[in-house]
């Protein structure tokens, strides 16, 4: 335990303050049971020790933060460290990678239950779902889900400019003041293409020069280690799911025939499906349906996209389309916050009342002939004009 301890204190001094993401402000602290899920690299080690180093600042004995992939744990168990932990008088237990911890539903409900005066906060990959554990703890967690960075995130990070997150109706009704407010204090297209290149996952920081190199290798272990933790499924079936994902990265944006891909990849239509839902899970992919429900892990979506713009690049390098890139960032920023659905007519629909067509400055009103609430989310202009709506604003909303 003395290890432990020393760990987090060290590990809680080098965070920062100076950036926090936007679920930061958004997560109910004060609830006893707190799930926090998210794909590799979004930052919920970061905010998990943020909030700590800003809520429990002292080296008493109440708190206690620690990663699941430990080594300590391959002599104890979760639950002897929470036995431990409230002897000494701990209130706050922070539980890191819990998907590498092959009991954790279980034992954590059984912390739960003994521990009453223990508060819990777990990260887990964004692959996890919390009712399908050994214990369903979806009627006991509260979770919530990390995403990667905004648009609005980046020129914070990148840039220091601060600015509130923005709803889509002031959007949609008053984007020529807001991109004037904007590009009053910096270029926005310059930071836009920057964004859309490398500024997706916080860690570009560290090396924007190997970031497509490391953000490849991280998808990797995704596969490789993520999926079978959460889910039960072999190499073969990993092997599997990586070729469609590299074939399906050659198509994007790509209606999907569901039978040439099956054949291709060599496996039935179910399991296919299923690597769909896997990938998406993964935020590999985004994957666009019919129904404003979502998508159903053994339906075919209509559409499919590679998860963010930085993927794009990471792969196509200088011959990456532009055009594929621009749908994707609609897709991926608007998705966080709204229902994006598909129409035959347009390219995205938001809420089932917005549609959208994306595209670069000469884009016509041509394709909103006839459809009511229609706008035109464009790449390459500043200040947008009527309907026509700067593409990068759309980044702006968590």
């Amino acid at each position: 335990m003395k290890q432990l301890f020393a760990t987090f204190y060290q590990l809680r001094e080098r965070v920062s303050l100076d950036f926090v993401r936007y679920l930061y402000h958004e997560i109910r602290w004060n609830n006893r049971l707190i799930a926090i899920t998210g794909a590799r690299g979004t930052g919920k080690t970061t905010l998990m020790l943020q909030y700590i180093k800003e809520h429990y600042p002292g080296y008493d004995n109440d708190t206690l933060y620690v990663s699941l992939d430990n080594i300590w744990f391959t002599t104890h168990s979760l639950f002897e460290l929470a036995d431990e932990f409230q002897k000494m008088g701990g209130k706050a237990l922070f539980l890191d990678e819990v998907h590498k911890y092959p009991s954790w539903s279980r034992e954590i409900k059984n912390i739960y239950d003994s521990f009453p005066d223990i508060k819990i906060v777990f990260t887990g990959s964004s692959l996890l779902e919390i009712h399908k554990g050994e214990a369903d703890l979806s009627r006991r967690a509260v979770t919530y889900h990390l995403h990667g960075l905004s648009f609005r995130e980046f020129l914070q990070f990148e840039y220091g400019y601060k600015m509130e997150a923005l709803p889509l109706s002031d959007i949609l009704a008053k984007h020529i003041e807001l991109a004037m407010n904007v590009s009053k204090q910096l270029k926005p297209l310059v930071a836009f293409n920057e964004y859309l290149t490398y500024g997706y996952f916080p860690f570009y920081k560290e090396d924007k020069i190997l970031y497509h190199e490391r953000l490849l290798a991280t998808l990797n272990t995704i596969l490789d280690v993520d999926l079978p933790s959460t889910e039960k499924i072999d190499y073969y079936s990993i092997g599997k799911i990586k070729k469609l994902f590299s074939i399906l990265a050659g198509l994007v944006p790509y209606i999907p025939n569901i039978s040439m891909l099956s054949k291709e990849i060599e496996v039935s239509r179910i399991s296919l499906l299923n690597y769909l839902s896997y990938l998406q899970k993964a935020q590999a992919l985004l994957l666009l349906d019919k129904e404003a429900s979502g998508i159903k892990q053994l339906a075919k979506p209509e559409k499919i996209y590679l998860g963010n713009t930085n993927y794009a690049y990471a792969l196509g390098g200088e011959k990456t389309d532009i055009g594929n890139v621009r749908e994707t960032f609609f897709f991926n920023q608007t998705a966080v916050k709204h229902k994006v659905t598909y129409s035959s007519q347009i390219d995205f629909t938001l809420n089932e009342t917005y549609n959208f067509e994306i595209g670069g400055k000469n884009k016509t009103q041509k394709q909103l002939a006839g459809v009511e609430n229609g706008y035109l989310a464009l790449d390459n202009i500043e200040i947008g004009f009527n309907n026509e709506i700067p593409l990068w604003l759309f980044g702006l909303m968590y």
